[in-house]
């Protein structure tokens, strides 16, 4: 498949990620940080994010089955994972985080055990969506980082 071709599907795709609400500005600001001398730092940072989420998803997931009802620690958790999501731009794992925490002030273990559910089915979207996205970049080359377009 030609360079052009992979670099017109690597952009739609990084589109609707952004239309479909899986990314905010946030990860602009990531990508915006790569350059010639680290072009794979979006990549590495999302990967370690991940990497990261994983074990305190994990961690959420032993919180819960461990500490019934301890709404503080699985709040705590739950603030770690929010803070990731922040700093890489994955907009709706985080929103669904938000929800989490508001069911933890609540007290409501049966709305935090479906919005885990939630939070773990968009991170699982997310990691497939911009493993996609990031295995295009990597076949049309360093060039398709650079033909984004501005502001998304």
């Amino acid at each position: 498949m030609e360079y052009a071709n992979l670099r017109r599907q690597a952009a739609s795709l990084r589109k609707s990620l952004f239309d479909q609400g899986y990314l905010d500005e946030q990860f602009c600001q990531v990508e915006d940080l790569q350059d010639e001398a680290n072009p794979k730092f979006a990549e590495e940072v999302v990967f370690l994010f991940f990497k990261d989420s994983a074990r305190v998803m994990l961690n959420i997931e032993q919180a819960i089955e461990k500490y019934p009802k301890d709404f503080a620690r699985w709040d705590g958790h739950m603030h770690q994972l929010k803070g990731s999501c922040s700093s890489i731009g994955a907009s709706r794992v985080k929103n669904e985080c938000t929800s989490f925490r508001n069911f933890c002030g609540e007290e409501n273990a049966e709305g935090c055990t479906r919005s885990f559910q939630k939070v773990k089915r968009e991170h699982t979207i997310l990691r497939q969506k911009l493993g996609s996205y990031f295995q295009l970049l990597r076949q049309a080359g360093p060039a398709g980082i650079a033909t984004r377009p501005a502001g998304k």
